[in-house]
């Protein structure tokens, strides 16, 4: 018989009851160091403070009115995110999936109303993932995700990442834009180098295309900067982002340039729960604590002293660790034991982490981690590959 809960993920058999800070409890009362965060979502750790203050606050005046009316709350964070980013101005989503449907349809309308309607098609990168929306699988291509529910979008050209030599040579007269994810997430904690996003960006101005950065999960300080590619000093002309932006309440946006966001006028795109007072509340409390003075320029010292700590780990245990990548809070540990037995073995030990693509474990705690968390990690790590050594 099948489950009430339809049977798409192969959940681990633990119920979580209540969390604080990077800590977090089931309901056996069983505590967990959480370097999982809701896959990059819970950026500011389970139950923050001032996050609760914000929503209860919001809770008991105004949930929901729709977009049928001016939301204070949107107008409030378009002019923050505005000020503090690229972009001019901005469509708020429920997810990030959703900040990529509007990012596609953002761009094929800017190059439709500009006199181009045959540019229509999209470069992407091997290894990333944008999704789960039928347009996105598309993108991504992966069997794992697209079998079954063809057939697909034919509006996507796919060339290996980093490997800018490829995504030049597949530019063609109906390429409107090339959608990149500075940081692989889902794809193994792959950076991108700064020469390559810049290069992303001039071949884009030379071809007349947009470019899309996908920074649902790196945005929002994950890196130790507020957007992942701040580190290369270019900007895109659109960027989704999501996760990290609602702290664990479901929030996603599509920020965009004046120059292409043209097309985008009153019945061109909507939302019925997207950008809700709920949300824009946990939101706009969000963004104050991450551009609060020195807050990211701690996030990128934490980052440095876990890395230098898990790098000492891969070394102290070669037959269950190869390598650590990644870039502030955004760190992926490449396993040479299966990851699945990594996670499985780390959770036995009290540490949740999530796995990736190329044998990648990633390792995405709360922003807010300081040396006593960072320490208990680590120790859970090598006591966790002792075990898998023998």
């Amino acid at each position: 018989m099948i489950p009430a809960v339809m049977p798409t993920y192969s959940r681990v058999d633990i119920v979580f009851e209540r969390g604080e800070g990077a800590h977090i409890w089931d309901t056996d009362g069983r505590r967990f160091l959480d370097f999982t965060a809701g896959i990059a979502v819970n950026a500011l750790g389970h139950a923050h403070p001032y996050l609760v203050q914000k929503l209860t606050e919001q809770a008991g005046k105004l949930w929901h009115t729709s977009n049928l009316f001016r939301v204070a709350g949107q107008e409030q964070l378009a002019g923050r995110l505005t000020e503090l980013t690229f972009a001019d101005t901005m469509f708020f989503t429920n997810s990030g999936v959703e900040a990529w449907e509007c990012a596609v349809k953002t761009v094929r309308k800017y190059h439709h109303d500009t006199g181009h309607p045959e540019k229509t098609r999209f470069i992407v990168v091997g290894g990333a993932f944008h999704g789960r929306s039928t347009t996105a699988i598309a993108a991504a291509r992966s069997e794992k995700m697209t079998g079954g529910f063809g057939p697909l979008l034919d509006a996507f050209d796919q060339v290996p990442f980093e490997n800018l030599n490829e995504l030049r040579a597949a530019i063609t007269p109906q390429t409107a834009g090339i959608i990149v994810e500075p940081i692989l997430g889902e794809g193994g904690i792959r950076v991108a180098s700064p020469d390559y996003l810049r290069a992303l960006r001039q071949a884009a101005d030379e071809f007349g295309l947009l470019l899309v950065f996908d920074e649902i999960q790196t945005g929002v300080g994950r890196t130790g900067k507020l957007f992942a590619h701040e580190w290369a000093d270019v900007a895109p002309d659109v960027m989704c982002i999501a996760k990290g932006i609602g702290g664990g309440f479901p929030v996603g946006a599509c920020l965009v340039s004046e120059k292409a966001a043209a097309g985008m006028v009153p019945g061109t795109h909507g939302s019925t729960f997207g950008g809700n007072p709920l949300a824009m509340a946990v939101a706009n409390a969000v963004l104050d604590v991450v551009t609060a003075p020195g807050f990211l320029e701690k996030v990128a010292e934490t980052g440095t002293r876990l890395e230098a700590a898990l790098a000492a780990l891969v070394a102290r245990h070669p037959a269950v660790l190869a390598d650590v990548r990644g870039k502030g809070l955004m760190l992926g540990l490449k396993c040479v034991k299966p990851n699945g037995d990594v996670v499985t073995a780390l959770r036995r030990n009290g540490l949740l982490v999530v796995p990736a693509a190329d044998n990648v474990i990633r390792i995405l705690p709360p922003l807010t981690i300081g040396e006593p968390e960072i320490a208990e990690a680590v120790a859970i790590i090598d006591k966790t590959c002792q075990e898998l050594a023998q």
